[in-house]
């Protein structure tokens, strides 16, 4: 099955299939978020990245993965990503919701894990890294899954796109935050070849974006 990350709002979602975790990328709500459901083939254990809209489209997607749901993970405060949360919340009694310390109270669920920077979350064999990334908003997290036979995965919320890091307002002091956030928590990390899952629109890499750096610095967003 060929993944392109190509999804459109309401669509159909698209699937990955890694040696030891399984990626669906759906698209919802009139401002195209991203939805990401990712399921550990073994165990059919699920997390969920941004309940954002239209919960019976997230619930359908939830049925393609099959397995029970163990956690939904907010990256980050904004009213668009978490219009589902509540009702996805009630309509599956997830165990676990997390989401970054410092946007934690500003959101209709009060998460259960209030996330910081080095943190891991689980899900059957799966592990994947908490990224803190301040500047888009206060506790943007990022999530990130090192593939032992592949590549490195990485869900950025609205922190990270293709063309840029994610919106500031215009604020030199945010953006400031959020580039140097993104350049060494990020870029100088992981390498070229890793895949990068972003909040809205098409996927990108960081090798495709890495010789813009000094370009998003100059113009300031």
């Amino acid at each position: 099955m060929s993944y392109t990350g190509d999804v459109v709002s309401g669509g159909p979602s698209d699937r990955r299939d890694l040696a030891h975790l399984t990626i669906r990328k759906a698209s919802v709500g009139t401002t195209a978020n991203n939805v990401y459901l990712l399921t550990c083939p073994r165990t059919g254990a699920q997390l969920l990245i941004d309940a954002a809209d239209n919960p019976a489209r997230i619930m359908r997607l939830l049925g393609e993965g099959g397995g029970p749901l163990d956690i939904i993970v907010t990256t980050h405060q904004h009213w668009d990503h978490h219009r589902a949360l509540a009702q996805v919340v009630a309509s599956t009694n997830v165990a676990t919701t997390a989401a970054g310390a410092a946007d934690a109270d500003a959101l209709p669920v009060p998460p259960t894990r209030r996330l910081a920077h080095g943190d891991t979350l689980e899900f059957g064999d799966i592990t994947l890294g908490v990224i803190h990334l301040r500047g888009h908003t206060p506790g943007s997290v990022a999530l990130v899954y090192d593939d032992p036979q592949g590549n490195t995965h990485l869900w950025t919320g609205d922190s990270l796109f293709p063309g840029g890091v994610g919106n500031v307002e215009m604020n030199p002091d945010r953006f400031a935050s959020l580039l140097a956030d993104v350049q060494t928590r990020i870029f100088d990390v992981y390498d070229d070849a890793t895949w990068v899952y972003p909040g809205h629109g098409a996927d990108t890499t960081l090798g495709a974006e890495r010789p813009h750096l000094q370009e998003w610095r100059e113009r300031g967003w």
